[in-house]
């Protein structure tokens, strides 16, 4: 009797060990992101702890967020560049994309409706994945005339409504136009431009982590 109380006891010491070894693994377990994008997103003459991803991950582990967010940034990169690589520069096993292209379609004068498409596509590619989208957004440059804008500045909105998708409504904010914030060139953000970027997404990113870890409870 007495060895059969303490195999007993044994195996619910034993199993108590197991389920609090699963339950820590589930909640150290870091969420892998990429970040699919132009110079924008890697991070333009910058070394690389000073880009987006690496900021942004910082950023979130700080605020106690297990996160790994690769940098799949290639400066100049169009839409059509991005859908090209989207399986590759994604691979298997990744939890999350922050999808930023389509500046460069914008200054190379691309018409929105080809961008709004590749853009599509990229998305469905990832869906069909079960890997979630986090779109940032972007705005026409005002030189591109008023109607150009009117094309472009609203197919950001259409594609997360019609995906259901988060959205972060303009990647540049608080950044455009702030010539203390930019590279000597007025395009690119440096350091500190990125730094106001993080900060300013960084709530909707948190989200968008927050989403992926209880749906994979």
């Amino acid at each position: 009797m007495r060895f059969k109380a303490a195999a007993l006891q044994f195996i619910v010491i034993a199993a108590a060990i197991a389920a609090g070894s699963t339950t820590t693994l589930a909640q150290t377990r870091s969420v892998q992101l990429v970040g699919l994008g132009d110079s924008l997103m890697a991070g333009y003459q910058l070394p690389t702890n000073e880009s987006f991803t690496a900021q942004l991950e910082a950023a979130l582990k700080a605020k106690g967020v297990s996160v790994t967010i690769a940098n799949a940034g290639v400066s100049g990169d169009t839409t059509a560049g991005g859908l090209a690589r989207a399986d590759w520069s994604v691979p298997d096993g990744t939890d999350g994309v922050i999808l930023e292209l389509g500046a460069n379609d914008a200054l190379r004068g691309i018409a929105p409706e080809e961008t709004e498409k590749n853009l599509d596509a990229i998305i469905a590619k990832f869906k069909a994945r079960n890997i979630p989208v986090l779109l940032a957004g972007m705005i026409a440059p005002p030189n591109m005339g008023g109607n150009y804008g009117e094309r472009y500045n609203g197919l950001y909105q259409r594609l997360a409504d019609k995906h259901q998708l988060t959205m972060y409504p303009f990647f540049l904010d608080g950044v455009a136009g702030q010539a203390a914030l930019q590279l000597d060139d007025g395009m690119h953000p440096n350091a500190k431009g990125l730094a106001v970027m993080v900060e300013r997404f960084l709530p909707v990113a948190e989200g968008f982590v927050a989403a992926i870890a209880n749906k994979s409870k």
